[in-house]
């Protein structure tokens, strides 16, 4: 659009030049070379400039298409990620049980010792006097006692040494699973980083736009309170009577397990504004819906933060990152990755505000995935 005004701009100066001269200098004219030098100039002015708004349109274009590209990346190394950390987790449990059986069935094994020691020596040493009969019935009800003792400890062992081979097994198997999403997870994320770069690599026009902005949200950063006074302070998208995101509730910004609700209260004793979600060390980041990225800097007390304005004056606040991977003033679609979770702290904290109050995200995001 820019480049066609410019375009008609110079167009219209070059016939205003021309008519000056041809019309109010009788005694000067053009040749007719020189008025066809006029023509193929102007001519070849229009093709460049449509040459520039083509390489304008494909750019933008590649910009879009990265930003979907990302976005299905995003989503397929986050499955990834969370499969293999739940089969982590299940051949951890596997081990944790191993060795638990292990334990019990070398204790096991040290009384069935002792008990067949036991009736060995009683068995050695029988006594069959007349005089001794007591001692014999005596003798013979314990090692009775002794016997079916001695085959309910074989039987327990029995059944752990069964089970321990079924948990062996079921270790190789989930052991199978881990090593052949290796390489596919590798792969996976080669990917995405490769599209992240080519994203930073996009916006390199909007990193020269940003001191001023970076300057003012400094500034914000360091006066500003709280958590929410910073969000306040970045502004929003304007208000309108629709108070929704969009009809369909929306994925977490991360995936985890939401361990504070709104209005609960916190560690710390205070009401929850918003949600506190546990996720794994590392986790990525997506952006929950289309928007605006408005802050993404380090805040006192948590972490690194990113907050998004989004339609409708709602913006949304995500705490704790460890990794920002986008910029000040960038548009994102909804799933695009933004960042990754803390290694050291991974619960994020999710604030959710339209205008100057604090939602309930339950209101629009799903709890679980």
């Amino acid at each position: 659009m820019a480049m066609k005004k410019i375009s008609r701009n110079l167009l219209k100066i070059i016939s205003i030049l021309f008519f000056i001269f041809t019309v109010y200098s009788p005694n000067y004219s053009y040749g007719a070379s020189e008025l066809a030098n006029i023509q193929a100039q102007i001519k070849k002015t229009e093709q460049q400039n449509k040459k520039l708004e083509q390489q304008v349109k494909t750019s933008n274009k590649e910009v879009e298409s990265t930003k979907k590209k990302l976005v299905k990346a995003a989503d397929r190394v986050s499955t990834l990620e969370e499969q293999r950390s739940a089969v982590s987790k299940k051949i951890n449990d596997l081990d944790a049980k191993r060795k638990k059986l292990e334990k019990e069935l070398k204790k096991n094994q040290e009384r069935i010792a002792d008990a067949a020691a036991s009736v060995l020596f009683v068995a050695s040493h029988p006594s069959f006097d007349s005089e001794n009969m007591r001692e014999y019935v005596l003798t013979s009800a314990i090692l009775s006692g002794m016997a079916d003792s001695f085959d309910a400890e074989i039987q327990t062992a029995t059944d752990q040494i069964k089970e321990l081979t079924k948990i062996r097994e079921e270790r190789a198997i989930e052991k199978e699973k881990l090593d052949r999403t290796a390489k596919r997870y590798a792969d996976e994320k080669d990917e995405l980083d490769k599209l992240l770069r080519t994203r930073s690599a996009q916006n390199q026009k909007l990193r020269t736009q940003q001191t001023a902005l970076q300057k003012k949200l400094r500034d914000l950063s360091a006066r500003a309170k709280t958590i929410s006074e910073l969000s306040a302070g970045v502004g929003s998208s304007e208000m309108s009577s629709d108070s929704r995101f969009s009809l369909r509730k929306l994925n977490k910004p991360v995936r985890g397990k939401v361990v504070v609700r709104f209005a609960e209260q916190t560690a710390l004793g205070l009401k929850s504004d918003g949600w506190h979600i546990r996720a794994r060390g590392d986790a990525l980041v997506m952006a929950p819906a289309d928007g605006e990225v408005k802050f993404a800097d380090s805040f006192k007390g948590f972490g690194k933060v990113i907050i998004m304005s989004h339609k409708n004056g709602y913006n949304t606040v995500m705490t704790n990152l460890g990794e920002i991977n986008v910029m000040l003033g960038q548009d994102v679609l909804a799933g695009e990755p933004i960042g990754r979770m803390s290694s050291d702290k991974p619960e994020m904290y999710l604030e959710v505000r339209r205008g100057n109050k604090a939602v309930d995200p339950a209101r629009l995001f799903k709890e679980e995935d």
